[in-house]
């Protein structure tokens, strides 16, 4: 694991606990779930463009489903 992957992994993480406060607030079962995806995929993937491909998809998923 290098730096690169650490400091995605504390920004996506830090975004998912911003959904999962909102989701839980707004009782919006998208952006909570998506929030603890984002929290918890860093652990697991270890690939530092996968890690940002990922936590970009999961950030845009709130995002164009709010707009349906």
């Amino acid at each position: 694991m290098d730096t690169a992957t650490l400091l995605w992994g504390m920004l996506f993480g830090s975004i998912g606990v911003g959904y999962v406060m909102y989701g839980k607030k707004q009782k919006k079962p998208i952006p909570l779930f998506c929030g603890v995806l984002l929290i918890g995929y860093t652990y697991a993937v270890t690939d530092t463009l996968l890690l940002v491909g990922i936590g970009a998809l999961l950030m845009a998923i709130p995002v164009v489903l709010r707009h349906q």
